[in-house]
């Protein structure tokens, strides 16, 4: 009986092996996966996700453990590989499926902020050049937020934050691009209402002071010197260091001007905003 049992634990040695190296140039699962436990089609997944061109060939190995092995510990652990792997195959709608699967199937879990953060990232990582459509950086932003509020203290809640800045800051590139646009073509009051977006709704990003040197800009275009003047008297109050206050600086100048809050416009609020310390 020994024999037989030495014999079977090599025959099922050799065919794990065959499983994990025996088909690394076939883009297809072996038949019969029913023979194999679970992690033996498990580590098959992940050999195929490391040493395969094409990720998504993981997905057909990580599917099938969560069909064979239901409700299992491998089940759950291939479902958030399944998410992983389309991800990495940049199939987002897929990842962003499977990672939503796993959230509502196992919302105690400690992977559920891992999964999380990958149906955020399914959305960031589409965001392209900033001439396309805005709506995918718009969920981008509030799936980090969700990371965010929901798992604060994890490595994925750090990472959303550092990504959700960079999100925002493509919403504002985005207005700055429209308003610059405008404004090399004349239509001033078309490039003023771009540019008081980015200083009344993205105020924390990179494009803050440009957007109110553009309002320097664009307000002495049409002789409103008192919002020109305002302005400037921003910039210089939290931006004086940037070269885009030494152009302000100099446009008012060079039409007797200088950067003081003067009138009654949105920016003398924004002015009095800055000044008591509630504004940045």
């Amino acid at each position: 009986m020994a024999g037989i049992r030495s014999a079977g634990s090599l025959v099922a040695a050799v065919l794990s092996v065959g499983l994990l190296t025996g088909c690394g140039n076939t883009s297809k699962a072996p038949e019969n996966l029913e023979n194999f436990t679970a992690d033996q089609i498990y580590k098959r997944g992940e050999y195929e996700l490391e040493n395969s061109r094409k990720p998504k060939d993981a997905v057909k190995y990580f599917s099938e453990v969560e069909r064979l092995y239901p409700y299992s510990e491998w089940a759950k652990r291939a479902l958030i590989m399944q998410a992983y792997s389309y991800h990495r195959a940049r199939e987002y709608e897929d990842a962003r499926g499977a990672a939503q699967r796993f959230i509502d199937t196992y919302p105690g879990d400690e992977d559920a902020a891992y999964a999380k953060y990958l149906l955020a990232l399914s959305y960031y990582d589409q965001i392209d050049e900033i001439g396309r459509d805005q709506g995918l950086t718009f969920q981008a932003l509030q799936a980090l937020r969700e990371v965010i509020e929901q798992y604060p203290n994890t490595e994925y809640a750090r990472s959303a934050v550092l990504k959700f800045d960079l999100a925002f800051d493509h919403l504002a590139a985005k207005e700055m691009e429209i308003g610059r646009y405008y404004l090399k073509r004349g239509h001033y009051t078309a490039a003023i209402n771009r540019f008081r977006v980015v200083v009344e709704e993205y105020q924390t990003t990179t494009h803050t002071p440009e957007a109110l040197m553009r309002l320097v800009e664009a307000y002495l275009a049409l002789g409103l010197n008192d919002q020109a003047q305002t302005a400037g008297a921003i910039l210089g109050h939290n931006f004086r260091s940037s070269p885009f206050y030494e152009d302000a600086y100099q446009l008012l100048s060079s039409h007797g001007l200088k950067a003081e809050a003067r009138g009654d416009s949105w920016l003398t609020k924004v002015y009095r905003q800055v000044i008591q310390g509630k504004w940045l």
